[in-house]
């Protein structure tokens, strides 16, 4: 295998030449066999210096041409380095077609992105969730609208694709589409995968994304503060409706349960744990990590409540979980009930174990953590942010701290 390499421009005499301009070409030469193609510009005879493989003079038009000339030596110069980097078979024949795009496959982004759902859809329920499937499907159409509105292209060549393409997609998302930060965030994630994909296979050579940040933060998770959560639980309601989806609601706040984990809970679920305490004891539905947690009073009487429920025993389930539609409807008829002004959604639900029930009594973040079926502490941690109340009891403690010590103690 030679790692060496010449390269010359020349001036080629076309076919019944008379005078005037002659085309510019390039010639690569390994091993001593060379390789022409066209560079694509022409030059005057009188004004070539072979030895020095350069126009002379010093006009634009002329310095314009030797900066081009320049541009191709470097280019066959880097894709040298690269091969050689590759450990790739060097020949004056590769040389020009990498030089020429001809040795990569010509793959498109679209069509990419759509080989990548398929693989997903054949995978469902080993590895990834129809949901997750959903996002994407959505994320190729977005892009798809992208070409056709903004660029005027039915597809792209994934090549193609540059920092330029990004930008372009994430405004389109948020003016166009009317995304917002987080939602335009999370479909330019799902184009970031395609693109790692695309490189990894060596279809792309630079990263579209290498220059590219994204600044959106994360929305503030609402939850219920203690005494919104105590007139929810008081509050008699005439629809039996509106009492089960309280009741279900309710449960997922003492349990940190989301909608599709409190949806399939059976008795399967339920066992005694440390010190023969009833447990909970699942895999979560969208992480299929492990959720294993204490049921405290309130959940268990909740459960006590729907144990001998007839429509949750014909189908082997602990509580009468509705769609996540009607839930999240039901809930805003409950919050107008309740006096509560925030939106009360299902998912609040697993905000307030978080926060409410668990981190503003005092339990260690990391149990949190477990019992929620996190796979990063980072996650958990985002909700002991919202906590004034904890920060307002820390703070105390240290002012007591402070008057018995009459003042900062070598301990602080």
């Amino acid at each position: 295998m030679s790692t060496n390499y010449s390269l010359l421009f020349y001036l080629k005499k076309p076919k019944n030449y008379v005078n005037g301009p002659k085309p510019i070409y390039m010639r690569i030469t390994v091993d001593g066999i060379p390789k022409e193609l066209s560079t694509g510009r022409e030059c005057d005879p009188a004004k070539w210096i072979s030895k020095a493989n350069r126009a002379k003079g010093t006009k634009e038009d002329v310095k314009t041409l030797n900066a081009y000339l320049d541009t191709l030596e470097h280019k066959v110069a880097d894709i040298h380095l690269q091969m050689t980097k590759s450990g790739e078979d060097i020949s004056a024949e590769s040389l020009k077609q990498k030089y020429l795009g001809k040795d990569v496959p010509r793959k498109s982004l679209l069509a990419v992105f759509l080989e990548h759902n398929e693989q997903m859809k054949a995978l469902l329920g080993n590895g990834f969730k129809p949901n997750t499937l959903k996002g994407y499907n959505t994320s190729l159409s977005h892009i798809a609208n992208y070409l056709n509105e903004n660029l005027d292209l039915k597809d792209i060549e994934v090549r193609k694709m540059d920092h330029g393409f990004v930008v372009g997609y994430e405004f389109f998302l948020r003016s166009a589409l009317g995304c917002s930060e987080v939602s335009a965030a999370k479909y330019i994630k799902h184009l970031r995968k395609i693109v790692r994909l695309c490189i990894a296979h060596k279809w792309i050579t630079e990263d579209p994304f290498a220059f590219y940040k994204n600044s959106a933060k994360a929305k503030e998770k609402e939850f219920l503060t203690e005494d919104e959560l105590e007139r929810i639980e008081r509050k008699l309601f005439a629809i039996p409706r509106l009492a089960h989806v309280r009741d279900i609601f309710v449960f997922c706040c003492y349990t940190g349960l989301s909608y599709a984990d409190v949806k399939k809970l059976s008795d399967v679920d339920i066992g005694r744990g440390f010190g023969g305490k009833l447990w909970i004891f699942t895999n979560r539905e969208k992480t299929e990590t492990a959720s294993n947690i204490p049921l405290l009073p309130k959940a268990l009487e909740i459960l006590s409540r729907y144990s001998d429920y007839p429509p949750c025993v014909s189908k082997g389930r602990l509580l009468p979980v509705l769609s996540n539609q009607k839930m999240n409807s039901y809930l805003k008829e409950i919050a107008d009930l309740c006096g509560i002004t925030k939106k009360l959604t299902f998912h609040m639900a697993r905000h307030t174990f978080a926060t409410t029930i668990t981190l503003s009594n005092d339990v260690p973040i990391e149990s949190v953590s477990k019992m929620l079926g996190h796979t990063d502490i980072k996650t958990t941690q985002h909700y002991a942010k919202l906590l004034d109340t904890r920060v307002a009891s820390d703070m105390g403690k240290l002012e007591k701290r402070l008057k018995l010590g009459n003042g900062f103690t070598k301990s602080l």
